[in-house]
């Protein structure tokens, strides 16, 4: 993929050229060169990477031939790479007193296995591009590209960010460094660098180009366990290579001095996919003016011992094979909540709530898509939740919750929990499904108050985590309770007709029971019907009795109580069936369906102001979302513009130079 981004001098001009390999140092050193620096910097991170901290003259752990063992084969399985044995490996001695703080490679390993997801690596190295969009990135790739020493698969993640200048990448190479202060940057630790590319694979290697203030800067850097565990380093060694542009020779030139420039390349050249400096720096020609690009290779395999990436079954895609996990419901085998744990296109398209149009992630040449889980949900809802803790209100999120499109087919449900428009638990289940109670129920909430783990994979266990958890289990009962019947399941809330004792399974009536005292009729007694007057139940009907029949009617005699009988009959109703209904069962059946009617009404109410509330505030969330889009496009023109405004001035003082050196030769 081209740059937007151009600039007027020729690529065969940003290259070192092969008559001058090691340029001239001259009056350009970094600030980070200068030895307070090298001592701040070596007490964080480690003494143990090239120009992060001046290597003693005498120490042999410098170069590849520094190990006295004979090279052991790395173990090509991620979980099984972690036994390391540096016994009979020379030890470099640091001179005497300074104090060094040395980290031994097996914490490469041991750091990275807080990744136990792959995808979760990858979209680590993502987080570091698209926190560059502030910067002016528009596009991040992710690839297989292949190793050219010996033509296995490896992993591309390339940017057109700002990049990193010596400082960055050094900071970059080390442990325990994040610049990253804004409250919407998704980094924080300073870790996720080592810890994917260390997961994905045993080694990477980082190109990166950088421009401010009028410098161009461009660094190469090696993080490659296999190199360590190989040569049988006691500490973590990163060879770098620093170069800066000069305008007056059209050319990048070394920041290092000759010594330290070979014994770096050596490195690079023996154990990196570029045998020669030519391949190596070749690698910026299609980075531009500014930009970053990450190669993983000799990547981990699983226990079948193939690659844990799988580049082969999707041509547009990446999978891992494991993680396929079939069902006897292709509904439920291809619905996104199944697919995401497996394919690295549908992880990515919910990775980010939010993008902007001007950024595109692209894998494989495709554009990844990008997907709003709440689209996918029918009779949605929107739910406010305020933590607090001791008294004090902690943060407010919005919660969308309702029923998949495919429900009640599909038994899946679950949350998306986002921090910082980044997905931290994808499909968080926080009831069982083991029963129809919440199934197919999914809702997507940002809880900023909350903070992710460093694998970004989970959230820290406090708190405000189990109160979030206890609300939405709250918030899916709730919803479930509301709304399972207009999904087709039954209404189990509504009330069943009791079936009178004196009616026999099967609707037929218990003789005895009519003939003797029951106490189950409020303590009235039943009679039989006096001569002449025909029984309440029919016997010669007795087959067409309904199930459910209605209590009997207890009458009197009618010569002794006439007033009684006429009040009887002007209650009775006879129905299409042929049977009498008490009148009080009638009065009560007509206050009971009052009673439901007018609470329907309320129910229709209620539900009517609460879809006047969703559409407004889905009017406010597309106006905000429009909005943060238009200031995130402003602010990369902003920078786009800068960065031509400096290469312009960039040109002029180098026009004015050779300006005053024609003059100066018109003169003599």
């Amino acid at each position: 993929m081209s740059n937007n981004t151009s600039i007027n001098v020729s690529h065969d001009a940003l290259v070192v050229k092969p008559e001058h390999p090691y340029g001239s140092k001259g009056n350009h050193a970094l600030p980070q060169d200068s030895e307070e620096n090298r001592g701040s910097l070596g007490a964080q991170s480690s003494t143990s990477v090239v120009d992060q901290v001046r290597t003693p003259p005498d120490d042999s752990g410098i170069t590849s031939s520094a190990s006295t063992i004979c090279p052991a084969p790395v173990c090509r399985q991620f979980w099984k790479a972690g036994s390391y044995n540096d016994e009979l490996s020379s030890k470099s001695q640091q001179p005497t007193g300074k104090n060094y703080l040395h980290v031994h490679p097996m914490f490469l390993h041991s750091n990275a296995t807080s990744h136990k997801w792959a995808f979760g690596a990858v979209a680590e190295l993502l987080d570091n591009a698209v926190d560059e969009i502030q910067n002016g990135a528009t596009f991040v790739i992710v690839d297989k590209t292949t190793n050219p020493r010996d033509g296995t698969p490896a992993l591309l993640v390339q940017d057109d960010g700002g990049g990193m200048d010596p400082q960055a990448m050094r900071q970059c190479m080390g442990f325990g460094f994040s610049d990253k202060k804004s409250d919407s940057a998704i980094g924080r630790y300073g870790n996720g660098f080592k810890t994917s590319t260390m997961r994905l694979g045993a080694d990477a290697i980082v190109f990166s180009r950088h421009f401010k203030n009028q410098t161009w800067t461009q660094s190469i850097g090696l993080l490659s366990y296999t190199y360590l565990t190989r040569t049988g380093h006691d500490r973590i060694v990163v060879p770098i290579l620093d170069f800066e542009y000069k305008a007056s020779t059209s050319e990048f030139v070394t920041l290092q001095d000759r010594e330290r420039y070979i014994s770096s390349l050596s490195i690079l050249l023996e154990w990196s996919p570029f045998s020669t400096e030519a391949e190596l720096l070749q690698q910026f020609d299609d980075i531009g003016s500014h930009g970053t690009k990450v190669i993983i290779y000799n990547l981990w395999l699983n226990s079948d011992a193939k690659l844990e990436l799988d580049f082969d079954s999707a041509v547009e895609d990446i999978l891992i094979e494991g993680n396929i996990k079939k069902t006897g419901c292709k509904i439920t085998n291809d619905h996104i909540a199944t697919r995401f744990s497996y394919s690295l296109r549908v992880y990515l398209s919910i990775l980010y709530l939010r993008i902007p149009e001007a950024f595109k992630i692209v894998l494989r040449g495709k554009v990844v898509q990008q997907h709003n889980v709440a689209d996918d949900l029918k009779h949605p809802q929107y739910i406010l939740y305020k933590p607090h803790v001791a008294g004090h209100e902690e943060g407010e999120v919005v919660t969308t919750i309702g029923f998949l499109k495919e429900a009640p087919k599909i038994n899946l449900n679950g949350f998306c929990v986002y921090h910082k428009n980044r997905l931290i638990m994808p499909f968080w289940q926080v009831v069982s499904n083991s029963n129809s109670r919440g199934r197919g129920i999914v809702g997507a909430l940002e809880a900023n108050f909350v903070e992710p783990t460093h694998n970004k994979q989970d959230f820290e266990k406090t708190v405000l985590l189990q109160k979030l958890e206890n609300r939405l289990k709250e918030m899916t009962m709730e919803y479930w309770n509301c709304h399972y019947v207009l999904i087709g399941y039954q209404d189990v809330n509504k009330p069943r007709p009791k079936v009178p004792q004196n009616v026999q399974p099967g609707g037929r009536p218990n003789a005895n029971m009519l003939r003797k005292n029951s106490a189950g009729y409020s303590g009235r007694q039943t009679m039989s019907p006096p001569p002449g007057f025909p029984a309440v139940f029919n016997n010669t009907n007795l087959a067409s009795l309904p199930r459910v029949s209605a209590e009997p009617v207890v009458l009197e005699k009618r010569k002794e109580h006439p007033d009684l009988v006429a009040s009887a009959a002007s209650r009775r109703k006879v129905g299409s069936d042929g049977f009498t209904v008490p009148g009080h069962i009638r009065v009560e059946q007509f206050i009971q369906g009052s009673a439901n009617q007018s609470q329907d009404s309320e129910i229709v109410k209620l539900m009517e102001k609460n879809k006047k509330l969703r559409a407004k505030w889905l009017d406010h969330k597309v106006r905000s979302q429009t909005l943060e889009v238009k200031a995130m496009n402003l602010s990369s023109e902003l920078e786009k513009v800068k960065s031509e405004y400096e290469r312009l001035m960039e040109e002029l003082q180098a026009l004015s130079v050779v300006k005053e050196e024609r003059s100066r030769h018109v003169n003599t």
